[in-house]
C-alpha cells in the first residue's frame, strides 16, 4: 500500500522497510525456518511502483524481510500477474538472486517450475519440500501455455506435485492462497483442499488471502497440521481486523527409531498475534508489546482475535518461544 511505501522512501527515492520490521528482526532470526506470504509482485521498480488494485511493491522491500530472517516465501497469489509477464520474470530473477531462500509460487519455465517444486531442502537432519499455490487469480489469467507463471491450485497438479516430493523427504510443506476475503470463518472449499493434501502426505499447510486471522487445527487424525490465514503481516488497509495479523510456531519433530522406522510429526502448535502501527513509522508489533497509547483498547482486540484463532483448536498455547 502506498501508505507503507511513502513510510520507507527515503530522501533519494530509494526505498528502506527495514525499520518498519526492525521488533520483528529479533524474533524472526531465531526460527530454523521462518516463513512469509508475498501477496503482492516484487515486479521491478523500473515497471513503476503501484498500490491497489494492481500492486507492483519496491523490491527493496524482499530485501528487509530476509534482512529480518525469513527465509521461505510463498509468491503465488490473486496479485502474481499484476504487472503481467514480465512482472513475473522480473520477480523470479530477484528471488532467483538470493541465497539460502526457498520460494514457490512463480517460475520463468516449465523447467524450473518441475526442479523447484521437486527441490529438497534441509535443516537439522530433517528433509522437507515446500510447494506453494494459489485458487484466486482476479481473473488475471496466464498466458495460455505460460502457466509456470502463478501456480493456480488444482487437485490434479497437487497431487502430482506432492507425488514427486514424498519418497525424497521427511515433511512436505503447502503455502495455500485461499478462503474468502475478510471472513474469520473457514469456508467449504478451504476444508476440502486440507482433506485432500492431507491425504496426499502433506505435513503442515499454511493460508494467506483472508486479510484477517482465522482458525488453526490439526486435521486427518493429527497427521496435518492447518494455518487456515495468518491474516496481514504488514498493511495499510486501515481496520483493525486487517491491521491485526498472527505468528504461528510448529516443531517438525523426526525420530529414527531403534528398527530404522521413522516416526514424525508436526508438534506444540504455539500463537502470537500481531498489531501494524500504522500511518507514522510503521512497525509490526507483537500484541503483548502493546500499550493504550499504541492501541488504545488493545487488550480487548487481543481478546477478540485470540477467540477466532482458538475456535478449532481451544488447547492452543499462547505466546512464541522467544518469551
Amino acid at each position: 500500500h502506498y501508505g507503507v511505501y511513502h513510510d520507507a522512501q527515503q530522501a533519494d527515492g530509494s526505498y528502506d522497510f527495514k525499520p518498519q520490521l526492525s521488533v520483528m528482526k529479533p524474533i524472526v532470526s531465531k526460527y530454523d525456518i521462518a516463513y512469509y506470504n508475498q501477496e503482492t509482485i516484487l515486479g521491478g521498480d523500473n515497471l513503476g511502483i503501484s498500490s491497489y488494485p494492481r500492486f507492483n511493491t519496491p523490491q527493496s522491500e524482499g530485501d528487509a524481510f530476509l534482512d529480518a530472517g525469513f527465509n521461505m516465501v510463498s509468491l503465488a497469489s490473486n496479485h502474481t500477474m499484476d504487472k503481467g509477464e514480465q512482472g513475473v520474470l522480473n520477480s523470479v530473477a530477484y528471488w532467483k538472486s538470493k541465497k539460502d531462500i526457498a520460494y514457490s509460487g512463480q517460475w520463468n519455465s516449465f523447467e524450473d517450475r518441475a526442479e523447484q517444486i521437486a527441490k529438497v531442502y534441509e535443516v537439522n537432519g530433517i528433509k522437507y519440500g515446500y510447494i506453494s499455490y494459489t485458487t484466486w487469480t482476479n481473473g488475471l489469467e496466464t498466458p495460455s501455455g505460460k502457466e509456470y507463471l502463478n501456480n493456480v491450485y488444482s487437485d490434479e497438479e497437487a497431487a502430482a506435485d506432492i507425488a514427486a516430493l514424498k519418497d525424497k523427504v521427511d515433511f512436505i510443506i503447502v503455502a495455500m492462497h485461499w478462503g474468502t476475503e475478510y471472513s474469520f470463518g473457514v469456508n467449504a472449499k478451504q476444508d476440502e483442499i486440507a482433506k485432500y493434501l492431507s491425504n496426499l502426505g502433506v505435513d503442515l499447510i499454511i493460508g494467506a488471502h483472508p486479510h484477517v486471522v482465522e482458525s488453526c487445527e490439526y486435521i486427518n487424525d493429527n497427521k496435518t497440521f492447518v494455518i487456515y490465514s495468518l491474516g496481514n503481516f504488514i498493511s495499510d488497509q486501515g481496520d483493525i481486523d486487517n491491521l491485526t495479523g498472527l505468528a504461528m510456531e510448529v516443531t517438525l519433530k523426526k525420530v529414527v527409531n531403534v528398527d530404522d522406522t521413522v516416526t514424525k510429526s508436526v508438534e506444540s502448535p504455539k500463537a502470537e498475534l500481531l498489531y501494524t502501527k500504522d500511518k507514522r513509522d510503521f512497525r509490526v508489533i507483537p500484541y503483548p508489546q502493546l500499550n493504550d497509547s499504541i492501541l488504545p483498547g488493545w487488550q480487548n482486540y487481543y481478546n477478540k482475535y485470540k477467540a477466532v484463532v482458538n475456535e478449532f483448536y481451544p488447547d492452543l498455547t499462547w505466546g512464541l518461544t522467544y518469551e
